[in-house]
């Protein structure tokens, strides 16, 4: 344009009843990246899509955009609650890494055809060119401050990128655990009735949620005392029997004379504003709602300091919290959110709307610190998210719906966030919109009990779904899907440590693991957990087989029946209703906890199982972490962090850091599977404190090998050879 040329809406724009002012007019970024020498390009969160992103040359591009998204859709490039700029590309040669700092409105086009413009021109001169993907950015406002990764590989890039953007911190062991939510449960009755039904039924749960109806008006930090006139008391029951409660606390703040946080944010001037200097209004569940201005630390202490218990009356330091609506969500402003020309102090919405709900989680995750005076883990849970949200809170994929496609969904949603560093992720069990029926359910709790974060939640207009509600036949394998998930909570807990570590997300893709298959490259409806673990859930009504992709070319075996597989590619196996595909690679070793109680708390100080997978060299090894599961003290050193190997009928337990605790954890067991009949029924164990024998057995149907009770602890070296 001409210096004295302006198109319509450069400095000011009206739509849908909307305005925006745009005091700055027009502020867009934009730039091309090319990733030569690759097909796929993942990340870029979040959006309901697959995980290899798509060509958008003849479709919207790839929106990021935190909004509040109502019933959202499939298999598509629409905003939905969390934005993380980060790309990642892959090939057989490498990984590479994009990571654009902008939090305004972005969006992604993708050509994969193979040939960007330099492609074209050269193809005149040349009939072969290097495959490539042409990626075009474009922000409504920022600056150029982009990073470039460059691997070499998946993990590299993880560990880089979490260097510029913070790891994942060690949650509390319960936080890995099931938790069972809904909005609402009415009452401190059912709150107690729901926790007892548990125990009747024996399936094993840790957290019990309180949604929006639990408070007093939808004030937060309030509770209904009609509802639940003893909190105190509810909360204790739960903690007895080693469990805790999440209540919510949303951004939105109740316009309301009587209601302190009102006042206290009103008359300390930390508020968002209107151009005009005065406190910005909106509307949400409360009714007329005002937003902290949380860009300002003093807005973020204020609430941290909300979370005291001498403050937040009828809490106590097992209750923790679930930050809702945080995009922000304003249910009579654009597109359900707030309007960019709104102020932070001298910066416009505009250009910090994406990270709005990630600084409102800092300030959650600085109050539980101060309440517990630095010595307790927070446990947060939110839906909008920015790159570096891993620091502060868990994530989940928002309101999903009872659908099989909603299931399938979950899984590159997961694994684009997990790549892009938030892998404490899950999605609502059984959809939060509509009611699934038994066969959705039964698969979704077995697809879930293998992702991070590991929840039921369902809308206020829904049936009931606590799993007793359905048949004796699929509350039963409820049951035993979620009683998989704690026998390997210490999995779990090592995979989490190690992310904090070195960034390496617990749920990844095929390829993350076996990086030159170039036939993962592309595959969906299956992933990782670990290095060790194969899922490959059902994800189609009615089906009892899954097409499953072995990637590499190792040895894998079926963790429910041991059964060995020399495999590689794919191949059609059976997943009759009461489980899922999942297999142990070849060379790898896992810790299990057999011995399944009420909750995770109970089973801290229980035997540990080993299970053994040789690769084709008679070879595997594995790691185990363990610590108090909620303190900070591990970052002192006290943890016990240990390496297990397994050498052609040699086992070896040694310390990768040096002991910092005992533990009364012992071996109960070491299971090797795929194992020829050893040469007597006897195991010699060695250890600093004696030397013994334990019994070793043989089961010939199916070629396990068994050493019961070594008796060995776990906070030393010991050796094992059958």
């Amino acid at each position: 344009l001409g210096e004295d040329e302006e198109e319509p809406d450069m400095w000011e724009e009206s739509y849908g009843g909307h305005s925006d002012s745009k005091p700055n007019g027009p502020t867009a970024v934009a730039m091309d990246f090319t990733f030569t020498g690759l097909d796929n390009v993942y990340g870029i969160p979040q959006h309901a899509d697959t995980f290899s992103l798509k060509d958008t040359s003849t479709t919207d591009p790839y929106r990021l955009y935190n909004l509040d998204v109502f019933e959202y859709e499939l298999w598509n490039p629409m905003a939905l609650y969390a934005s993380i700029p980060f790309m990642m590309g892959h090939s057989a040669k490498g990984s590479v890494g994009l990571f654009w700092l902008n939090a305004a409105e972005g969006f992604i086009d993708i050509k994969k055809d193979g040939q960007g413009l330099l492609g074209s021109v050269s193809s005149m001169f040349s009939a072969k060119t290097e495959k490539q993907v042409d990626t075009f950015w474009m922000f409504e406002s920022g600056i150029m401050d982009m990073f470039i990764m460059m691997g070499p590989t998946p993990k590299d890039i993880s560990r880089q990128y979490g260097s510029l953007t913070g790891n994942t911190p060690l949650p509390q062991e319960f936080a890995i655990a099931y938790h069972q939510c809904r909005w609402n449960y009415n009452d401190q009755e059912d709150v107690n009735m729901v926790e007892a039904k548990f125990d009747e039924h024996d399936i094993p749960m840790d957290v019990m949620w309180l949604d929006i109806e639990h408070t007093d008006g939808k004030k937060y930090f309030t509770w209904d005392s009609r509802k639940f006139p003893d909190s105190v008391a509810m909360i204790e029951n739960l903690s007895s029997h080693g469990r805790k409660l999440v209540t919510i606390v949303d951004p939105h703040i109740k316009k309301d004379s009587g209601y302190w946080v009102h006042n206290d944010l009103s008359s300390k001037g930390l508020y968002v504003k209107n151009q005009d200097g005065g406190d910005y209004e909106g509307w949400c569940w409360p009714g007329a709602s005002y937003y902290p201005d949380f860009l300002n630390a003093e807005a973020r202490d204020y609430f941290a300091e909300q979370y005291k218990l001498s403050v937040y009356k009828g809490s106590t330091l097992d209750c923790y919290t679930w930050n809702d609506m945080n995009e922000p969500s304003v249910f009579n402003g654009p597109e359900v959110t707030m309007a960019k020309d709104k102020m932070h102090g001298e910066v416009e919405h505009r250009d910090m709307h994406n990270m709005y709900g990630m600084l409102y989680t800092m300030a959650t995750h600085k109050g539980h610190l101060i309440r517990s005076e630095n010595t307790l883990r927070p446990f947060v849970l939110t839906r909008s998210a920015y790159a570096g949200s891993q620091r502060y809170a868990a994530i989940w994929t928002g309101d999903n719906t009872a659908e099989w496609g909603h299931l399938e969904a979950s899984i590159p949603m997961c694994l684009s966030l997990s790549i892009a560093g938030m892998g404490f992720c899950g999605a609502d069990i059984g959809g939060f919109f509509g009611n699934p029926d038994g066969e959705l359910f039964v698969r979704w709790y077995q697809a879930a009990a293998f992702q991070p974060f590991f929840r039921s939640h369902a809308h206020i207009d829904t049936k009931r779904r606590e799993p007793w509600l359905y048949s004796a036949g699929e509350m039963a394998l409820i049951r035993t899907a979620v009683r998989s998930r704690y026998a390997l909570l210490p999995l779990w807990y090592t995979l989490f440590y190690e992310q904090e570590q070195d960034g390496t997300p617990p749920m990844r893709p095929l390829w993350y693991e076996f990086p030159e298959d170039e036939g993962s490259y592309a595959k969906e409806g299956s992933h990782m957990v670990g290095s060790s673990l194969l899922v490959a859930p059902v994800l189609t009504k009615g089906s009892t087989q899954v097409n499953v992709y072995f990637p590499g070319s190792t040895l894998w075996y079926d963790i429910w029946s041991h059964q060995k597989l020399d495999v590689s590619g794919s191949m059609n196996y059976a997943a009759p209703y009461e489980k899922i595909p999942v297999f142990q690679r070849g060379g790898t070793i896992i810790p299990r906890r057999e011995r399944v109680r009420r909750s995770a708390a109970l089973m801290h100080d229980d035997p540990i199982t080993l299970v053994v997978a040789p690769d084709k060299e008679g070879k595997a090894s594995g790691t185990l972490y363990l610590d108090d599961g909620k303190s900070f003290a591990y970052q002192q050193g006290a943890k016990l962090y240990m390496q297990f190997t397994w050498d052609n009928g040699k086992m070896e337990s040694k310390m990768i850091s040096p002991p910092g605790m005992s533990t009364p954890v012992w071996l109960e067991r070491v299971l090797v599977l795929g194992s020829a009949p050893p040469p007597g029924q006897v195991a010699t164990v060695s250890s600093p404190l004696l030397t013994s024998s334990a019994q070793a057995s043989y089961d010939y149907t199916t070629q396990v090998l068994t050493v019961r009770r070594p008796g060995v602890k776990l906070d030393m070296e010991w050796t094992i050879r059958v």
